[in-house]
């Protein structure tokens, strides 16, 4: 039975779970504080260091296909995109932002996989910097809580 606020029917707990994080490079000093948070918040939730598998990727647009390549392999139970898209002058903002978060959404519904989607999107880098933390945290918990979750509905 789900609980009746979280979803699961218990505290969070990764210690028997795979996560595969696929992280952006592009404005890698976000991303790599994104990461570094993501990855602290994995292991506070038990999840053993060996079963968290990083791979970096050039910029957002790379992401969905490593999230793919990592789905196909059916050994995760949930992944975690990790990337920072900062406004600038031109149309490229939006065609970035809507492309890479369609292609997440897309690879965990062709896999049926939680993915918890960190791409951050954002004004500028004040936003992003203000962000970097706790996103990483907030992704950590929805890939471990949503595990969880698929797990529950088998």
């Amino acid at each position: 039975m789900f609980g009746a606020d979280k979803g699961t029917s218990g505290p969070l707990d990764g210690k028997k779970l795979t996560i595969g994080i696929v992280q952006a490079r592009f404005n890698e000093p976000i991303t790599n504080t994104l990461f570094q948070a993501c990855r602290e918040e994995l292991l506070r939730l038990g999840v053993q260091e060996k079963n968290i598998v990083h791979v970096t990727v050039p910029g957002a647009l790379e992401v969905p296909v490593a999230l793919q390549a990592m789905a196909e392999r059916d050994q995760f139970d949930a992944l975690v995109a990790l990337g920072c898209i900062i406004r600038g002058e031109t149309y490229h903002f939006e065609l970035v932002a809507n492309e890479s978060g369609a292609g997440v959404t897309r690879v965990s519904l062709d896999h049926q996989i939680p993915i918890a989607n960190a791409i951050l999107t954002v004004e500028n880098e004040a936003q992003a910097i203000a962000r970097q933390t706790d996103k990483g945290r907030d992704a950590a918990t929805v890939a471990v809580e949503m595990a969880q979750v698929l797990q529950q509905i088998g």
